[in-house]
């Protein structure tokens, strides 16, 4: 498999997971306020951003992506880094977390904590979102999205602060969860039950969620809690489902200190001049 991958700053590891149909761009407002204190490494999974979809026959189940991140880890010699997610990525990483591959997990609104009524409305959110921005060419989408009524409606349910969001950024993630070969697949797969069972009690867990979350509520942080019991559960106030937008300086803060007590180590170089790359495994 082909793998799409960034490295900033230095100190001790901690990899960002993406949410469906997004790619490690989206945490382009975060990486700067993390790297002067740890080595972020931000990936595109299986089928998104610059990695491609893998083969068909590959299952595409929270185990497979297990080991598949298990195998990105020993490739890029980070043993048992930190790992924090959002939405699908959130996930991911409380199943890292409970793998034994994870030092610390700060899972972001992750997904599969719902009831299947709560995950038929997120589906028809998501179908409403792909299939409506496929109408619109691209400049009429920026030019329709530059008046914060429009924008709300359109992004309401990503956004807790739509009105704050840049035109081109909102018409950039529309456009992404129309385009991403993967979304149909991981669909399919997040209809499975039980896409997380068990707890995680030997690591530190952090859960976020954002107040204002309409795609994945909020009380949806309760179910999660009550099977991990000992997670440290950190509201987001006025933040929707991709808070890394609505209140980056938060949620930086809030992977700093989950990802405590280890000692920040300063940067050596410029942490601004990221180091990309593809690797295959």
């Amino acid at each position: 498999m082909t793998v799409a991958y960034e490295r900033h700053g230095h100190g001790e590891p901690v990899v960002l997971l993406h949410g469906l149909g997004y790619h490690r761009k989206s945490w382009d407002a975060i990486v700067p306020l993390l790297s002067t204190h740890r080595e972020i490494i931000t990936i595109d999974l299986p089928g998104f951003g610059q990695s491609p979809d893998p083969d068909p026959r590959i299952p595409r189940n929270p185990e497979t992506a297990t080991a598949w991140l298990d195998a990105i880890f020993k490739a890029l010699k980070i043993e048992q880094p930190h790992v924090a997610g959002h939405s699908l990525g959130g996930l991911l990483a409380l199943r890292a977390g409970q793998s034994g591959i994870a030092k610390t997990v700060t899972a972001l609104a992750p997904a599969g904590f719902w009831t299947r009524a709560e995950r038929r409305r997120t589906y028809a959110l998501l179908h409403a979102a792909h299939y409506g921005v496929r109408l619109l060419p691209d400049t009429a989408l920026e030019a329709v999205l530059a008046t914060p009524p429009a924008r709300a409606v359109l992004t309401g349910t990503l956004y807790g602060r739509p009105e704050k969001c840049p035109p081109h950024i909102a018409a950039a993630t529309l456009r992404t969860l129309q385009h991403t070969p993967a979304i149909k697949a991981s669909l399919q797969a997040g209809r499975a039950p039980h896409l997380f069972t068990g707890n995680i009690p030997d690591i530190p867990v952090t859960i976020a969620w954002g107040t204002h979350d309409r795609l994945l509520p909020p009380h949806q942080a309760t179910r999660a809690h009550t099977m991990i019991p000992h997670a440290h559960l950190v509201p987001l106030p006025g933040c929707g489902h991709i808070p890394m937008l609505d209140a980056a300086e938060l949620v930086a803060h809030t992977i700093l200190h989950a990802t405590q007590p280890h000692t920040p180590h300063p940067p050596q170089n410029n942490p601004t001049n990221p180091q990309t790359h593809t690797h295959h495994t």
